[in-house]
């Protein structure tokens, strides 16, 4: 009896090792693969630097849990945020809750004045990069014509508003022309570019779902991509792989992409421009790639729209033209994005996503054929919407037409290569700033060229100076996205750049005389981005924009 339950015992402790092997060796497996796939994937070092990203990023969540938000971020730089973004006027009035008695017409107006003459950056004397693609006095006034005909219209009720339903298709249609979309090129409009980005991931997602079963959606995108397609993967759970843009061109490394493509792989991602630097991607070996794989390839022109689509007939180059360009002539180029509220000058909340077929664009359908309100169907993120800025697009699309489009870009980009040549020529900024990449279209981003100056200090004596422009990371640089307010403006620009840069140099030189080389107080941005690049800086930059976001809610 005895030997029996020793056997018995020994008999279990065999298997409970032959589990514990079992379940040892299936652990081992799954990290050799995984250990395998990243560094087939991403190289060692890229290996190492994605798994010391990670471990940082779980020490600093424990040492800066969400509950201690903003704990670590200076609130200097806080406060004077807060100080520049809500302005209190001791004489003006707050309004928390509804008048008890609704205000006559001319009370409105009047607050409606006041708010409108409220202390802001002055656009209007082109001193701001982007944000405000203006069209001119005489076009505002038609698009708020139009938005008045249309304000209470509703695209969701086509058969209510019927002329609605025509301006939207002929505005696709005219869009589709533009980027040379095929006989069976379809689109929709959306709210604006992250609208029309977030739809094409969504769409390929699930195409990838239903025709190939992907069950772990995979999206392979340049590091310089619009923060929306960060946004479409963590709202859609799709995996992101950011591939690196490598100076001296900053286009997307093309092997990495290669290398990165799997049965998971969803969509493939090139902007032309993307938004940083104003480099247009490499689209015909993207598209190589994605016909190859056959996998869907966005192309992101959302910033470009109008203003790429005319590079050529404006008299300038225009990209890829001598193989195939950058658009639908590209076989694997299955959906473009383009922002008709850019440089389309449509009001804001206009853009358009193009499919190459429908095949492509009815995933991106919601439709509930069975709902107790009657059957429903939406083309896109939104149920009810402003037909009222669909009038407002059509509008600005059919006044300013194809030869007034080529006229704005060739002012536009004309300014841009200005802003290029003095930078390549000028004494004083050929020396100290380098142009990053080679721009094509409407952006110009530039940095220091030597690292005798600081990038992020000139982007504050600028601020200093009245104008608005952009500071980047990953290089520290600064772009001009040029508007037609700004492209008037570019002689005015060059100059305050070029005093801003020999304020730095006169600067560098005091603090030589005093024996003060390292005593630079570090300004605003360069207090902020300065510390980028880091995990630590990373996770400061994130509560800093928690802060903004929190602070645009402040009454």
């Amino acid at each position: 009896m005895t030997s029996l339950r020793t056997l018995n015992q020994t008999w279990r402790i065999h298997n409970f090792g032959l589990v514990s092997n079992i379940i040892t060796a299936f652990f081992l497996l799954r990290c050799i693969n995984k250990l395998y796939y990243n560094i087939s994937k991403y190289g060692i070092f890229g290996s190492i630097k994605r798994i010391y990203y990670s471990i940082g990023l779980g020490i600093l969540s424990i040492k800066y849990p969400k509950t201690k938000t903003r704990g670590n971020v200076d609130k200097q730089i806080l406060a004077r945020l807060e100080e520049k973004l809500i302005q209190r006027d001791p004489n003006s009035k707050g309004y928390l809750t509804l008048p008890k008695e609704g205000w006559s017409v001319i009370e409105v107006n009047d607050e409606l004045e006041k708010l409108h003459a409220m202390d802001h950056t002055r656009w209007e004397d082109g001193r701001v990069s982007g944000t405000v693609y203006h069209g001119g006095d005489d076009l505002l006034s038609l698009q708020t014509e139009a938005i008045g005909k249309f304000s209470v219209s509703n695209p969701i009720h086509p058969d209510v508003f019927p002329g609605v339903r025509k301006m939207e298709a002929e505005i696709v249609a005219m869009v589709l022309a533009l980027f040379n979309g095929p006989s069976g090129g379809v689109g929709v409009t959306t709210a604006g570019g992250t609208e029309s980005i977030l739809m094409a991931c969504l769409a390929a997602r699930d195409k990838a779902s239903v025709e190939r079963g992907v069950t772990n959606p995979e999206m392979i995108i340049p590091e310089t991509a619009h923060a929306a397609f960060y946004k479409a993967a963590k709202y859609f759970n799709i995996k992101l792989h950011e591939v690196s843009c490598p100076a001296p061109d900053y286009k997307v490394d093309i092997l990495s992409v290669r290398r990165l493509i799997n049965r998971n792989t969803v969509l493939l991602v090139g902007s032309a421009p993307n938004f940083p630097h104003g480099i247009v991607d490499d689209i015909p070996s993207l598209s190589n790639l994605a016909v190859k794989n056959k996998i869907p390839l966005h192309v992101d022109c959302c910033l470009g729209s109008f203003v790429v689509a005319f590079l050529k007939q404006a008299g300038f180059p225009s990209p890829y033209e001598d193989e195939g360009g950058f658009d639908f002539r590209q076989p694997g180029v299955t959906s473009i994005s383009v922002d008709t509220h850019k440089y389309g000058f449509a009001p804001k909340g206009n853009s358009v996503l193009l499919y190459r077929d429908r095949s492509f664009r009815n995933y991106q359908y919601f439709i509930l054929p069975n709902w107790s309100g009657g059957a429903y169907a939406s083309p896109s993120m939104a149920g009810s919407r402003p037909g009222a800025l669909i009038a407002g697009c059509w509008a600005s699309l059919m006044a300013i037409g194809e030869s007034g489009y080529i006229a704005t870009c060739r002012q536009i980009v004309g300014a841009a290569k200005n802003l290029e040549r003095a930078i390549l020529n000028d004494p004083i900024l050929c020396g100290n700033l380098c142009i990053i990449g080679h721009p094509m279209v409407s952006v110009v981003a530039f940095a220091s060229k030597n690292g005798q100056i600081d990038t992020y200090d000139i982007a504050d004596t600028m601020s200093a100076k009245g104008w608005h422009l952009n500071a980047l990371q990953s290089p520290p640089a600064i772009h001009c996205a040029f508007t037609k307010p700004s492209a008037e403006s570019v002689d005015v620009l060059v100059s305050d750049l070029r005093d801003a840069v020999a304020n730095e140099l006169h600067k560098i030189e005091e603090r030589k005389i005093k024996g003060g080389i390292n005593s630079r107080q570090p300004g605003d941005t360069s207090a902020l981005y300065g510390i980028g690049g880091s995990i630590s800086g990373n996770v400061v930059l994130s509560q800093f924009a928690e802060g903004f976001l929190d602070t645009l809610y402040k009454t």
